[in-house]
């Protein structure tokens, strides 16, 4: 076979570029070798139709794929999670029978997982990557799983090719590497063929793949989904998850040391948050709109690569979720976790987003695979709580049997109907025509087709929007990451082809990734619609956004003391970090008793070739003019130091201690402060001083 080459390439119906078979290229088939004429789309009833389950071509591809690994999970595999509740703040009776959603004060049992997406189970929790943010909410009708990430759109949009999307991600096929990363030949090589990954690759290259901690992140539905009335009224819906802590993230060079430093550093954050009373909460948002709303739009709201920009559509806030309690056992709970989409409960139900309806069915399969067995929902983390059933059994019907069946049924009754409560025997449970679930009965019809709508051809439009939305220095860092992630890709074709693409985006962008490349500027490449300039949604923003959040509620500042640190200014400053909300941990070269100068010891909190600074938010330096002395000549005192300022972070420190600032290139600022100062800048880090410490592209 040779490399592919332009005019082996064709567009779609929707834009998505995919290869022709011809005389260097096989055809390609089933595995039963029927030749197979479309593998871009699933086979749906009407263009923007429910997609069907006789498309044996895409059934067979995906039930290959979940069965590709045993027992770990393919994709997510990196997971941390905690169980808490969530309570209902705003009612939205008039909108959904969800019973979740009916009472303003009403609290739910829910279980959350966190995840990365590419690396395996034993990979680090900070690589650049999507994160999974997927919710068990234990109703009183059965169990919701708002399966999402932190990232409200996708790279692909049609389910069949979320196999090709994963094999290209995970490491080579050849060579087992790179894990848990991106930055290879085959990502670039998929993604510069699919245009429709665009968006969603502004958004992978921004901050938001760089999360600070799990409190620090937004979560999504990604999909848009539907909400139902007692009058059968159905309303679109979208759901955000909105962190009380504020959106942060980490720069690339800090979640590099971070990664060496504490591998598990934001599992570690969950549990010592949870540990010490300072729960990670977050609201829940939603996007309500109808029909004639959804037709109004430049876009499609059934394409998963799409985001309705909160400025056009606000988010309305109904209700806010606690996590309190760490998981007792994280095999038993956090791994046999087990989130399926297609678990909704009455009031909740589905779009014909391809990409949904193709996880309804991928998801069941997976745990089918990883867990061995129909009986997966009878694990105490998966089984529904919420129901106060007969003999307390949460489930109630005629299924029996199987692997690690673990429910003792009682009675001949294994079928319905049955007459047996009749003679004095148990008859079994029976159906709820009234209360139970209910699919939305919307209208479909249309020719059985492998196509995508014209409606989703517009693949750059929104990736525009993203970027011209965010705050220079995010801009700087997508440039950077672009640049980074394209130098370790080998092919020199692929990456012309991602220039070529980004052109479509914005010509700035294009120029700075060249630039930082030293390749030419390829011709744009060819839209399959017209690119149009959206309104920016500051929404989008880390960075000077608005949830961007200056406090010290929930984070860490670290305080950097040594024999004969000044007993008073210690006691003071933690006290105010402290009453600010903060944790103050301090830090010395010696874990033991540290002598301080009204002859008291303290223990330190951690040692300081341990406890770099990448890993607190913020760094104060207490110092006698000895202990500074020594200090100097300590490599690593240095560059905790020079790592804090390096990483636009406060720095506060009393006279004594600032010829360690001067040793390690420190710089006067806004952010550089004296100790009785430094509480107040301690809350946000310090964007301005980027330029002077780091050339990005």
């Amino acid at each position: 076979m040779t490399d592919h080459a332009p005019e082996q390439l064709r567009t779609g119906n929707g834009g998505e570029t995919h290869q022709v078979a011809d005389d260097d290229h096989p055809v390609l088939t089933t595995n039963h070798g029927t030749p197979i004429s479309d593998n871009q789309n699933q086979l749906k009833a009407g263009a923007r139709g429910p997609v069907l389950l006789e498309d044996e071509v895409y059934r067979e591809k995906i039930n290959h794929f979940d069965h590709e690994r045993i027992p770990e999970r393919i994709v997510h595999a990196r997971g941390s999670a905690a169980h808490g509740y969530f309570e209902c703040t705003d009612s939205l009776a008039d909108i959904t029978v969800a019973d979740l959603f009916q009472k303003k004060g009403q609290r739910t049992e829910v279980f959350t997982r966190f995840s990365t997406v590419a690396g395996g189970a034993g990979s680090i929790d900070t690589p650049r990557d999507v994160r999974g943010f997927a919710v068990k909410f234990y109703t009183r009708e059965g169990n919701w799983d708002l399966v999402g990430n932190n990232i409200p759109v996708f790279f692909i949009q049609d389910a069949i090719k979320f196999p090709d999307l994963i094999h290209a991600a995970k490491m080579e096929a050849d060579r087992g590497y790179p894990q848990a990363a991106t930055a290879h030949d085959t990502f670039w090589d998929f993604i510069s063929l699919m245009p429709e990954s665009t968006h969603m690759i502004m958004w992978a290259m921004s901050d938001r793949t760089l999360p600070r901690t799990f409190a620090n992140m937004e979560g999504f539905g990604v999909h848009t989904f539907r909400l139902i009335n007692k009058e059968g009224k159905s309303t679109f819906v979208k759901f955000h998850w909105k962190p009380k802590a504020g959106l942060a993230s980490t720069i690339w060079d800090e979640t590099v040391k971070i990664a060496g430093a504490d591998p598990d550093f934001q599992r570690r954050d969950l549990f010592e948050r949870i540990e010490r009373g300072d729960y990670p909460e977050w609201e829940l948002g939603v996007q309500l709109f109808d029909e004639e709303f959804a037709n109004s739009q430049p876009y499609d709201v059934l394409d998963a690569t799409k985001i309705i920009p909160e400025e056009v559509l606000p988010v309305r806030i109904v209700g806010k979720m606690v996590l309190d309690r760490y998981p007792d056992n994280y095999f038993a709970e956090t791994e046999q976790a087990a989130f399926v989409p297609s678990h909704v409960v009455p009031g909740i139900g589905f779009s014909n987003d391809p990409l949904l309806q193709g996880r309804l069915f991928s998801y069941t399969d997976t745990q089918l695979s990883r867990l061995g067995s129909v009986n997966f929902h009878q694990l105490p983390i998966n089984s529904a709580k919420g129901r106060a059933e007969a003999a307390g059994c949460p489930f109630m019907n005629q299924q029996r049997d199987g692997h690690m069946q673990m429910a003792v049924s009682k009675g001949r009754a294994n079928y319905e109907p049955n007459s047996l409560a009749n003679v004095g025997e148990p008859g079994g449970a029976r159906e709820d025509s009234h209360g139970g679930y209910k699919t939305f009965p919307s209208e479909e019809q249309g020719q059985k087709l492998r196509v995508r709508p014209e409606s989703f051809a517009d693949h750059y439009s929104q990736a525009r929007l993203f970027f011209r939305s965010m705050d220079p220095a995010e801009q700087a860092h997508i440039a950077s990451a672009l640049v980074f992630e394209l130098s370790k890709v080998s092919l020199e074709h692929i990456r012309t082809a991602m220039m070529a693409n980004l052109r479509n985006v914005d010509e700035t962008l294009a120029r700075r990734v060249a630039d930082g490349l030293a390749m030419d500027l390829p011709k744009a490449s060819k839209t399959a619609a017209p690119v149009l300039d959206m309104d920016p949604s500051p929404a989008l923003r880390i960075i000077r956004g608005p949830r961007e959040k200056h406090t010290l509620e929930g984070r860490t500042v670290g305080i950097l003391i040594a024999d004969g640190t000044d007993a008073d200014a210690l006691k003071t400053l933690k006290d105010a970090v402290k009453k600010a909300g903060g944790r103050a941990m301090t830090i010395s070269p010696k874990v033991g008793a540290v002598p301080l100068s009204d002859g008291s010891t303290v223990k330190a909190d951690a040692q300081l070739f341990g406890q770099p600074s990448v890993t607190v938010d913020a760094c104060a330096v207490i110092l006698s003019g000895e202990a500074t002395a020594k200090l100097t000549k300590e490599g690593a005192a240095v560059q905790w130091v020079m790592d804090a300022f390096g990483h636009l972070k406060a720095i506060g420190a009393n006279d004594e201690a600032k010829p360690l600032l001067g040793k390690a290139g420190v710089e006067p600022d806004a952010g550089v402060t004296d100790l009785a100062d430094f509480v107040e800048a301690a809350k946000k880090r310090y964007w301005d001083r980027e330029p002077s410490v780091r050339t990005l592209a």
